[in-house]
């Protein structure tokens, strides 16, 4: 029988919750370490931004586009195993967190066109 993911079954625990409790916090924070507690962090301060066309998060030094698990970040890039379903960046751990709790930032236009002016 296959192990369970654990990344699947704390964000299964956070759907069903619908908020972050202290169990889910301290499974994040045991799994991802301080790229959870960023992650969480990016959250409570509405740094989750969701586009018609990507969802972005900003982070310290510039904006992250995110798509289901991967992201456009450095870290993704160089530091994760893509082999390891708990190795993500923290922009990638904002996105499951801010949705599961529906706390993101809407906004009705497209992404590609809010870059251009940036």
């Amino acid at each position: 029988m296959p192990q369970a993911n654990p990344v699947e079954e704390w964000e299964a625990r956070l759907e069903e919750e619908g908020e972050l409790t202290p169990g889910i916090v301290a499974r994040i924070a045991e799994l991802h370490g301080d790229r959870g507690l960023r992650a969480i962090e990016a959250v409570a301060e509405g740094r989750v931004k969701v586009y018609r066309d990507f969802t972005v998060v900003v982070g310290y030094d510039d904006e992250y586009i995110v798509e289901g698990r991967g992201c456009t970040c450095k870290d993704s890039e160089y530091n994760l195993d893509p082999d390891d379903p708990t190795d993500l960046c923290w922009h990638a751990l904002a996105v499951a967190i801010g949705r599961r709790v529906g706390h993101v930032d809407y906004h009705d236009m497209w992404y590609s066109d809010v870059r251009e002016f940036l």
